[in-house]
């Protein structure tokens, strides 16, 4: 069967930087493989190689200085096949503007990460964001478990996810790596069954087929997605883990696109 596949979950760069981030991308995290070059040119080939329509590109702004030079890249590379969600950074204290600058260019999301932006997610200074987030009414992806590059941190672990679930039930929240990346039995204790968003990326390959299809089968229809962290994973790869699972063909079609299209408000 043919599906109109949305990647909610990649990352590219500005072309003259890809080498160079790639490089040190590889240098923090031993073992890990690229399957592109990192490039806007090399994630289109793959899409069209694996029949994805649209991808979503995460980018991580490291420092709080990144904010204007990614907003403007994003501004200049989105298209009707790529979807960009800028980043701003917890430390940035005009955090809230730059979350309305994020609105008013008409993004519909925006990208965290615990790690590389040196925050926990429950911690106090994150209200400011999420508020501003729920008020500006976009979607919030956050890297969310542990991070190949990094010591064992629970920056963003399960029950942290749940608390800022409940303590914030407008946040449109997408946590990545169904639910929390190496910590899948939490994921089960304090998520799993729950009206909270996952994509899958990064996980089929560490879970096996058998607990993989248990835990999707268990989360609600209307809160999973397909994700692959492209360049970091194959996108046809990850693409045959998930139809290898046998799903139903109804929850099958809302993870490849049809969640993501509701969330992204697209026609």
């Amino acid at each position: 069967m043919e599906h109109r596949i949305i990647d909610f979950h990649t990352h590219a760069f500005p072309d003259a930087l890809a080498p160079r981030a790639m490089q040190t991308l590889l240098d923090e995290a031993p073992g890990i493989r690229a399957y592109l070059d990192g490039t806007i040119a090399d994630l289109l080939r793959s899409m069209d190689r694996t029949g994805i329509e649209k991808s979503v590109i995460c980018c991580i702004a490291t420092r709080p200085q990144q904010f204007e030079p990614i907003l403007r890249w994003c501004t200049e590379v989105r298209s009707e096949r790529l979807i960009l969600f800028p980043s701003v950074h917890p430390a940035d204290p005009a955090c809230a503007e730059r979350i309305r600058r994020i609105r008013a260019e008409g993004f519909a999301g925006l990208k965290l990460h615990p790690f590389y932006q040196d925050f926990f997610a429950n911690e106090d200074r994150m209200s400011r964001l999420y508020e501003e987030t729920i008020r500006q009414d976009l979607l919030l992806v956050m890297h969310t478990g542990y991070d190949i590059a990094f010591p064992r941190l629970r920056r963003a672990d399960p029950e942290m996810l749940l608390g800022i679930a409940e303590t914030f039930p407008d946040l449109k929240l997408v946590t990545t790596h169904l639910g929390a990346w190496q910590q899948w039995d939490e994921v089960r204790r304090h998520l799993l069954g729950r009206k909270i968003y996952m994509e899958i990326s990064f996980a089929l390959e560490d879970l096996g087929p058998a607990r993989a299809r248990e835990m999707i089968l268990g989360h609600p229809d209307d809160y999973l997605l397909f994700g692959t962290d492209s360049p970091w994973t194959d996108q046809a790869g990850t693409l045959a883990l998930l139809e290898n699972l046998r799903l139903p063909q109804k929850k099958l079609r809302q993870i490849l696109a049809e969640n993501a299209r509701r969330l992204l408000g697209l026609a």
